[in-house]
């Protein structure tokens, strides 16, 4: 797992004997403090990682746990918290290098390893006026996910690396990039990432556009 919520250099490998969670939020119910995932570690998975990154990148261990940008979505996926999990930080957000992580982290796919990247298609939060889940979509929210959407489908790489000077909507969509950053790790590790990806999640929530994608 990658998620918009760890950023840090070097690359950073967290927990892998046991994976605690980091309730990195505030001002919410006290339920949401005591949402557990017991999930396994993977430190097979961490050995791998740090193999097959070059001398010039290094890899630093830490026992630090799932942030909520990791665990929330795997509590959907798998919710039986039985699948080993590491969360590897984001050691920069510029999409070139991302995308060179991932096609690094690229054969670890040919050994059973599931490659997620953890964001929110758009994330403009200071500009949101209504926060109800169901709250209608703002311009700048529909415009950037419809750019986004069909510069997927076209297989647009560099166009979706240049987003900030090209795509509708922003800054609004995303006043700060780490939102948008993990997908571009997700992207390096495709067989192919000029190839259209499946996109079987869309749509908004609080306004915010929610799109995914699948890579083969």
């Amino acid at each position: 797992m990658a998620s918009a919520h760890w950023e840090s250099a070097p690359l950073m490998l967290g927990a892998t004997e046991t994976v605690p969670l980091v309730y990195d939020f505030g001002g919410f119910e006290r339920r949401f403090y005591e949402t557990k995932y017991a999930a396994p570690g993977a430190p097979e998975l961490a050995a791998r990682i740090e193999k097959l990154m070059p001398d010039s990148e290094r890899v630093a261990r830490t026992d630090r746990g799932l942030d909520h940008g990791a665990y929330v979505p795997l509590t959907v996926m798998y919710p039986d918290a039985d699948i080993p999990v590491l969360q590897m930080s984001l050691p920069t957000l510029e999409p070139d290098r991302l995308l060179d992580l991932g096609r690094r982290l690229a054969p670890l796919r040919d050994e059973g390893v599931l490659i997620v990247g953890s964001g929110f298609t758009t994330h403009g939060l200071p500009f949101l006026r209504d926060w109800r889940p169901q709250a209608a979509a703002p311009g700048w929210s529909r415009e950037f996910d419809a750019w986004a959407a069909e510069t997927l489908a076209r297989g647009a790489v560099d166009e979706l690396a240049e987003f900030r000077d090209r795509a509708p909507g922003m800054p609004f969509a995303h006043p700060t990039i780490e939102h948008f950053a993990p997908m571009f790790l997700t992207l390096g590790a495709a067989d192919d990432p000029e190839r259209a990806p499946e996109q079987p999640i869309d749509g908004f929530w609080m306004g915010l556009a929610k799109r995914s994608f699948q890579v083969a």
